[in-house]
């Protein structure tokens, strides 16, 4: 299978991805791959090596977060032997078993400051010193690098270099979260399907509930999560179980839309507040009529029901009149809900209960 074909989607950010891919492969520009954990960024990486002509020569990656700072140093540069209590012998690093060929830099974000000036040298001028040598290790490796860290804001922070920085981003691709790309998720399921159900459940027959589902999820951990829950599907065809998790994580975290669902409409309090002043208006036409102007306290306290009574108007309309949907939209227990929409006389649309009839 083509490399490229690994790269599972047709939506427009993907299909950007695999363009940009082709045009870049051989330029030996340093590349950062930004996106969240379980994006693919890896994937992406790996793509770019085997449609470069460094894809004869090594891939290696090297997971910058997943090493203290002495190890992770050896680790990428080597050593000498007697460079260190245990070297009993000279270890090549990662950059020199990658020559001619590609090293990803997985999570550089995390990689310490102490070493960041190191790799800027490697970056600059193709070379370094081992630990413990005395001779500088000439290598002619591309470096493509991956984070899930906004490094222009880790450089404001102090906790990135800015000369590294601009060394490393000379390309940049955004691998974009599942859930801002669920065109994909069909052909995503397919293709894991495809991969895994002859080794683990060939029989496997796909439930349309699946698919809704899994169109309605906020996919956390992105295409990895996606992958992980459908060998778990097949292994163990455990479907209800699984959706009842699910529509749990749905449920417990709101997804931007469902923020914005919870959120007071701007137009809505400007109407408000018009309401409250023309009726203060009203009341400052005749001096009589002053004397019976309600206090502070008591004006604020009726903008805010009504501010309250029409958010949950809002919220219970988006919901289809699902009280235990809009309850944790609104982040209050379901009896709280049944009390304000008493206290505030919300009656439901008749034509809500025609639909359901």
């Amino acid at each position: 299978m083509d490399i490229m074909d690994m790269i599972v989607g047709e939506s427009e950010p993907i299909k950007r991805i695999k363009e940009l891919i082709k045009q870049i492969v051989d330029t030996d520009l340093t590349v950062v791959i930004y996106g969240e954990s379980g994006v693919g960024k890896e994937l992406v990486a790996r793509s770019l090596h085997f449609q470069s002509h460094r894809k004869d020569f090594p891939f290696v990656k090297v997971n910058c977060a997943a090493l203290p700072s002495e190890l992770l140093e050896s680790e990428l540069f080597g050593y000498e032997k007697g460079a260190f209590t245990g070297a009993d012998g000279l270890k090549p690093g990662k950059f020199e078993q990658a020559n001619d060929g590609t090293i990803f830099l997985d999570e550089i974000g995390d990689m310490p400051l102490t070493l960041q000036s190191k790799l800027l040298q490697v970056l600059q001028d193709g070379e370094f010193s081992r630990i413990g040598g005395k001779k500088d290790v000439k290598v002619n490796t591309w470096v493509v690098s991956a984070t899930n860290h906004d490094l222009e804001n880790e450089v404001k922070r102090g906790l990135f270099r800015e000369d590294l920085f601009y060394r490393l981003n000379i390309i940049k691709i955004l691998v974009p979260p599942l859930r801002d790309r669920k065109e994909d998720i069909p052909i995503l399921f397919e293709h894991f399907l495809s991969r895994y159900g002859k080794q683990f459940n060939p029989d496997f027959v796909l439930d349309k509930e699946v698919l809704d589902i899994f169109f309605s999820y906020h996919w956390p951990g992105n295409v990895r999560e996606m992958e992980n829950y459908i060998k778990r599907l097949l292994v163990l065809n455990d479907w209800e179980q699984l959706k009842e998790e699910m529509l749990d994580k749905i449920h417990a975290a709101p997804t931007r839309r469902d923020m914005a669902i919870a959120a007071p409409d701007v137009k809505a309090k400007e109407k408000i507040s018009r309401d409250v002043l023309e009726k203060l208006i009203d009341l400052g036409e005749e001096k009589e009529r002053i004397i019976s102007l309600p206090s502070l306290k008591e004006i604020k306290k009726q903008a805010l029901l009504k501010i309250e009574k029409e958010v949950i108007e809002e919220v219970l309309k988006r919901t289809n009149w699902n009280k235990k949907l809009a309850a944790r939209h609104l982040k209050i227990s379901y009896k709280a809900l049944l009390y304000k929409i008493k206290e505030a006389d919300i009656k439901k649309p008749p034509d809500l209960d025609k639909e359901r009839k």
